[in-house]
């Protein structure tokens, strides 16, 4: 079967307490990045993937959305099935494939991913596993009753993949038993024959405080910094918007360019391109090409985005520093820190963002135009 023309969506499940963890470890960070938006992001590098539903409280959604950009949020429910049952729910029903995960699985390969999902299109039903690499054995009262065959054990990981139609059918029929610990055994009910995906060992569930600092490592292992500049020059005219890092201010002038003129983002995606050494963004957007007159800077940013992701790599921190006469830009920094943040996909508290007048000297000091400095530092991970 042809699977190139399908459609997925996901539901992470990230609505756990973290007892053993002492705060929600969905939240707790690593490398910068908190646990759930490892895994979200993870998905957006997958193409078959066109929506991704979280389920989580309301007050993890505004960190998550600095960090991940968009996905649609649903309360969770009681129990792990009633939170997978409340994310289905918002399932579009276009989707042919729905991915289940754990939001507390933020090392899930994308390619690991892609693989689960072209077989559950194909097969119905399938599940990332790997093999049970120790000996199980059974015991009762402290005394071991019987060896397992471990050749025949594989332990069950997620994303668990699934024909649209299928897990709906699974969840309508079984979604009310308790004793299930995930969505495949429902399925199985069925009669499903689900589909076992080789993993690796790294696609692991952080549990314990070990598995926060075994996750950490492997983050940061074979990873490198690396920092580009960019810059951009505006002049200012009447009839033309003042936008900044996303955000529209209030004055008298705007800035003329083929774009829409906001030469913080152009100047921050500059500097991203920089430090992959992936050119820049006249070469990605040549000023010469009529059908792009008038883009919005966001739609550039976004594309920048896309190239940070096929460089296996992570905006750390930006810097950037607007030099204007007027108007004045103070009053707007934090405004334009929670956009930049947003745009780009960070965290706020690694978005730096400031301004300074330029003494009335020259160009810039008469108001006829502005400029801004840029710095980003990035994250490589080695190929």
């Amino acid at each position: 079967m042809n699977t190139n023309g399908f459609t997925a969506s996901v539901v992470i499940v990230a609505g756990g307490t973290g007892s053993r963890m002492g705060r929600p470890k969905q939240m707790l960070p690593i490398g910068g990045k908190p646990v759930v938006v490892r895994s979200i992001l993870a998905f957006k590098q997958c193409p078959h993937v066109r929506e991704i539903i979280v389920v989580t409280p309301a007050e993890n959604r505004s960190v998550i959305s600095q960090c991940a950009g968009d996905v649609v949020f649903v309360d969770p429910g009681d129990t792990r099935l009633q939170s997978v049952q409340n994310g289905f729910s918002r399932v579009s029903p276009t989707m042919d494939v729905v991915a289940v995960h754990d939001g507390a699985r933020p090392l899930v390969s994308p390619v690991h991913i892609e693989q689960a999902l072209h077989t559950a299109f194909d097969k119905g039903a399938a599940v990332l596993a790997v093999p049970v690499k120790d000996t199980v054995k059974e015991g009762t009262a402290g005394v071991v009753t019987h060896t397992l065959d471990r050749s025949k054990l594989w332990a069950a990981q997620t994303p668990q993949c699934y024909q649209r139609n299928l897990l709906a059918r699974a969840l309508e029929q079984f979604g009310s038993q308790k004793d299930a610990t995930d969505e495949s055994q429902l399925v199985e009910k069925l009669g499903t024959k689900v589909q076992l995906v080789p993993s690796d060992y790294t696609n692991f569930k952080i549990t314990t405080p070990e598995d926060l600092i075994f996750a950490e490592a492997l983050v940061n292992e074979h990873t490198y910094c690396r920092t580009g500049f960019g810059f951009d020059l505006h002049r200012l005219g009447p009839d033309r918007k003042f936008i900044i890092g996303g955000v529209e201010i209030p004055y008298e002038k705007g800035f003329i360019g083929h774009s829409d003129g906001d030469l913080v983002l152009h100047a921050l995606c500059d500097a991203i391109l920089g430090a992959l050494c992936a050119g820049e963004i006249g070469i990605l957007f040549p000023p010469t090409d009529p059908t792009i007159k008038g883009i919005c800077s966001v739609d550039i940013a976004k594309k920048v985005l896309q190239i940070v992701r096929e460089h296996h790599a992570q905006i750390v921190h930006i810097d950037a520093t607007i030099i204007t006469q007027e108007p004045k830009i103070k009053p707007h920094y934090e405004e334009v820190r929670q956009s930049l943040a947003q745009i780009f996909e960070i965290p706020v508290a690694n978005v730096s963002f400031k301004s300074k007048s330029h003494e009335h000297v020259g160009e810039i000091g008469r108001a006829e135009a502005a400029m801004c400095h840029a710095v980003a530092t990035v994250q490589v991970r080695e190929s």
